[in-house]
């Protein structure tokens, strides 16, 4: 019982604060609860941590961020040295509960170690903080934040000098410093303003907004549409109580939007997420209050933000039937993607050698798209740090110009100004594409039916088991095991045509029997390519107790299509 002694080195060691000691002490006698908080160290994995707050190894709390923190120091100053020190890292966070202190708590470790930080005065969006990094030019970045997770949550992403998350070899390479420290006494820290006296301890102030929202505002195809239909085009927007309301309300307004109606309710930043057990613009019940408020505005589209500004939701008004219809993030991002190729193409603003990027779990539809405008189609694996990485290749090789980028999960960047998905830009370029398809006579809702006339009828969906805990993690591992030893050569009704294990880097044609390099990092992942245009992909969440399924087809109607993706999913992981 390993975790039980870890459990009395943590509830009688005086360097853990009397509030840490008091909450532990409060669990004498629940074994599962203590055996949960201590059965592993917290899982620094390829992007930092992301945990339930409170005490213990498994924890988010200070003491995990300042171990997380010292083995990031560690390796700044291995590899960057006294320049990479002096380059500094800049540190946001979100509205999440001690979201601020770990943020305090990750600059004081950081300059501890002589490294210089760039630390936002308040909560922040996720994109500004890409866009920090390489505006002051350091070495790396952190933000605060667990994303769309529920409430009790709270993570720490580090980025690295081009502005996007971790990839190889940085992330196994921070990895392996933060294994290394097994004490927490061992990691530094120091006063705050001692920090500020040496001139470690730089805050960013409201001026370097201006700088993020005229990039963000930079990437407008057609701002001279946008006055024409402003008094025309209603917009409901729910920050989710996160960090998205200044900015995106700024950015809007800037562009000329007069009709901006903002959920109240949820506009206040408020890590207790009062109004929503799960912020997350994919959760359907996350929409029940701005749902009303777009009804009672009579509103054409409804926007959501997530707690850290990344990811954008969306509903539109279908005029036909007085309705608000759902958009994943696929569809959204169809619709910014082929508005972009559209305009740039007959403007003649399209760059040479344009590529749109996006992720082996993502519509179809993109490379359909794609090829109708002659734009290459990158696929990488599941995270927007790879479609990051891709730009920084993009600039180092010159290869190719950056178009687009989008993942399913309601993420997407227009411009190279960050290098992470962006709902600040994403909000802004669909609400120029709803004013673009307004002066046309038509919805959001009509234009997504044009897409999928001229491209398809494309249809995606996920779904997730969540397994909590030791024995979670094994089931998980019992699931992966299962489809690697017995790889299924049909899934509902369709033939396998293909299968990718991104774990040991293999394609496997079953047709020929040819095998092949998948070209990607490895990755838990595996990928099954199914006949007439379907596929479908499990892996674990990198970030959560779940494991994902994720299911494409193509049908020839909305709803050819829906019964098509209905047999799919049952097929991988049964009638629910």
């Amino acid at each position: 019982m390993a975790y039980q002694e870890e459990y009395e080195k943590w509830l009688n060691n005086p360097y853990f604060d009397e509030e840490t000691r008091k909450e532990l002490a409060d669990l004498k006698g629940n074994d599962a609860e203590i055996e949960d908080r201590f059965y592993r160290v917290l899982e620094f994995g390829t992007g930092g941590l992301r945990g339930v707050r409170g005490a213990g190894t498994n924890r988010m709390n200070i003491y995990t961020v300042r171990q997380a923190t010292q083995g990031l120091a560690n390796y700044i100053l291995k590899n960057g040295g006294a320049d990479g020190a002096s380059r500094g890292v800049a540190i946001a966070h979100d509205s999440r509960i001690m979201s601020p202190e770990f943020a305090d708590e990750a600059a004081r470790t950081l300059n501890a170690n002589g490294i210089t930080t760039y630390v936002f005065e308040s909560l922040r969006p996720t994109p500004e903080l890409s866009f920090a990094v390489r505006s002051f030019g350091c070495i790396a970045g952190i933000v605060i934040t667990a994303s769309h997770n529920p409430r009790e949550y709270n993570g720490y992403k580090v980025y690295w000098e081009d502005g996007a998350q971790v990839t190889p070899p940085h992330d196994t390479g921070i990895m392996a410093e933060v294994s290394a420290i097994t004490d927490f006494a061992t990691c530094k820290t120091m006063d705050q303003d001692d920090a500020r006296a040496a001139g470690l301890y730089r805050v960013i102030g409201t001026d370097f907004d201006d700088k993020y929202i005229a990039e963000v505002k930079k990437q407008s195809i057609h701002p001279e549409i946008i006055p024409e239909m402003a008094k025309d085009m209603k917009i409901v927007y729910t920050p989710l109580h996160g960090t998205g309301n200044v900015p995106v309300r700024r950015v809007l307004s800037e562009l000329g939007f007069t009709q901006v109606f903002v959920e109240p309710q949820q506009k206040i930043p408020d890590g207790n997420f009062p109004t929503v057990a799960y912020p997350n613009p994919e959760s359907p019940k996350a929409w029940e209050l701005a749902l009303e408020l777009a009804k009672k505005e009579d509103a054409d589209i409804i926007m959501a933000t997530d707690p850290d500004a990344d990811r954008l939701g969306v509903y539109a008004k279908d005029t036909k039937t007085g309705e608000y219809v759902s958009f994943t993030g696929n569809m959204s991002g169809m619709l910014i993607a082929d508005y972009i190729m559209q305009e740039r193409k007959a403007t003649g603003t399209m760059p040479e050698n344009p590529a749109l990027v996006t992720t082996v779990v993502t519509t179809d539809m993109a490379k359909a798209i794609c090829k109708y405008y002659n734009v290459d189609c990158i696929e990488v694996l599941t995270g927007f740090k790879y479609i990051g990485e891709q730009i920084k290749f993009f600039e180092q090789t010159g290869s190719h110009n950056y178009v687009f980028g989008l993942e399913e999960s309601y993420g997407c960047l227009a411009g190279t100004y960050a290098r992470d998905k962006d709902s600040i830009v994403a909000v802004m370029m669909l609400a120029e594409v709803a004013s673009f398809y307004k002066k046309q006579g038509k919805t959001l809702w009509d234009a997504m039916i044009d897409l999928y006339e001229k491209y398809g009828y494309y249809r995606e969906g996920q779904t997730t088991k969540e397994l909590k805990g030791a024995s979670g993690a094994v089931e998980i591992q019992k699931i992966m095991d299962s489809f690697r030893q017995n790889p299924p050569t049909e899934l509902g009704g369709l033939k396998v045509l293909e299968r990718r294990d991104y774990k040991i880097d293999e394609k496997v044609n079953n047709v020929t029997g040819e095998t092949s390099k998948t070209g990607l990092p490895t990755s838990n992942v595996l990928y099954y390519q199914l006949e007439n245009d379907a596929w479908c992909c499990v892996r674990p969440s990198g970030t959560e107790p779940k494991i994902k399924f994720y299911f494409g087809v193509k049908g020839t109607s909305l709803e050819d299509a829906n019964a098509k993706l209905e047999v799919l999913k049952n097929a991988m992981v049964g009638e629910e």
